[in-house]
């Protein structure tokens, strides 16, 4: 449990966190290398090995290219690897793919359900993600938990990008939180550093990305196996808003 620690809203990353990452990007991580590469097989190994996956296991390293950055970074990794696209270029064929990707992604729990009883305890919820804000709202539309997210922040959104305070900071001003009534959960180090940047009252690991324990260790005040969870580390009741019976 967490104490004495008051936490009233809880900010969550998508991929890796409520998204199966291997399910669900590996995939796509090798169609965005396709894409980079105009097609070119011999290509499309060398980027995906410059953005941190294995082409041959699917592996990818944690707080790699592809394990946390957003579109901008990734494709300028790609072009510095031997893309012939522009980064802007690229970048837009990213977003569309990222928007598109929510039809095939895997979540890591009924995520409708999950959110309803976050929601329903009196907690504050929010998405905060890498990917482009469109993408985060085509997920939660898709998994049916849009109706419980006080906020919705991708690296487009004006908030800044990870691991900047920026996200954090705009989750507090829609909710009238402070930060240390925020608890941050996320797969990797670029989410519990932007958490620890803003001075949340909580890091959470997920083991369901990236990450390791080892590689999470430092950063986070909790690791766990998944979002599920939480229920054991979190009070009953959010503390800034009435539960709803």
């Amino acid at each position: 449990m967490i104490g004495d620690r008051r936490i009233s809203g809880i900010l969550f990353d998508k991929d890796g966190t409520l998204l199966d990452y291997a399910k669900s990007w590996v995939p796509v991580n090798y169609e965005l290398a396709r894409i980079a590469a105009g097609g070119d097989a011999d290509l499309a190994r060398a980027l995906l090995i410059a953005g941190g996956m294995d082409p041959d296991t699917g592996h990818v390293l944690p707080d790699s290219l592809l394990a946390a950055g957003n579109t901008v970074e990734i494709a300028e990794g790609m072009v510095a690897a031997g893309s012939p696209f522009g980064v802007e270029a690229l970048s837009e064929l990213f977003d569309g793919l990222f928007a598109t990707s929510s039809s095939f992604a895997v979540p890591v729990t009924d995520l409708g359900s999950f959110f309803r009883a976050l929601h329903e305890k009196g907690y504050y919820l929010g998405v905060a993600s890498s990917d482009n804000e469109r993408s985060i709202r085509e997920t939660a539309k898709r998994f049916g938990f849009e109706a419980y997210l006080h906020y919705v922040a991708g690296y487009d959104s004006g908030f800044g990008v990870k691991p900047e305070p920026g996200m954090v900071l705009g989750f507090c001003a829609a909710t009238g939180l402070a930060p240390h009534e925020v608890a941050v959960v996320g797969d990797n180090n670029h989410d519990l550093h932007m958490g620890r940047s803003a001075g949340v009252g909580l890091t959470v690991a997920v083991l369901t990305g990236t990450g390791s324990r080892q590689s999470l260790a430092e950063a986070s005040d909790f690791c766990l196996n998944d979002i599920t969870e939480l229920a054991g580390i979190l009070p009953e009741t959010g503390a800034a808003r009435t539960a709803i019976a």
